[in-house]
């Protein structure tokens, strides 16, 4: 059994004029972070891996969690193919997973996000709001060979709020 726990950066803020990579997050993307974070935390098992975007708002979003879960930040493998909007490039990482892990976090962007929950997740969801968090489990032993999983946890900051 695989678990891939899907999160999608926290709100970022557009205030500054700087590279789309080095957006920093809004106050509000910082409290919805942790809002879903320590929501989640006994709700989930603790990642073996945690991989994240290079963007900031990705860094931050997933510094942000693993201090709710309680996992080493300097654990976490940053992934230039995670700075992935269409969805190929955070596929591409999932599937070159190590078998030995089980339990997988991965902190990315939309439409990437969205476009994976639905292509593999049991749930559609027509967006994946920033902070949201998906759980999906798939019946595999080989990160290569999933396919269709089940849907197994939802958490939106709309949810807590």
């Amino acid at each position: 059994m695989k678990t891939l726990i899907i999160v999608r950066h926290a709100k970022s803020s557009w205030e500054y004029p700087v590279d789309d990579k080095d957006r920093t997050l809004k106050l509000r993307g910082i409290k919805d972070a942790h809002l879903v974070a320590n929501h989640i935390a006994d709700k989930i098992n603790t990642p073996d891996i945690i991989y994240s975007s290079i963007a900031n708002r990705a860094l931050h979003t997933c510094a942000i969690f693993t201090r709710c879960l309680q996992y080493p930040f300097d654990k976490v493998v940053i992934k230039e193919d995670m700075y992935d909007f269409g969805g190929s490039g955070l596929v591409n990482v999932v599937k070159s997973c190590d078998n030995e892990v089980d339990t997988l976090m991965v902190f990315g962007h939309n439409h990437a996000i969205t476009a994976v929950v639905n292509t593999y997740g049991s749930q559609f969801f027509d967006n994946v709001p920033t902070s949201g968090t998906v759980v999906i489990q798939f019946d595999t032993d080989s990160w290569k060979t999933i396919s269709e999983g089940s849907t197994i946890l939802k958490v939106f900051p709309k949810d807590l709020k």
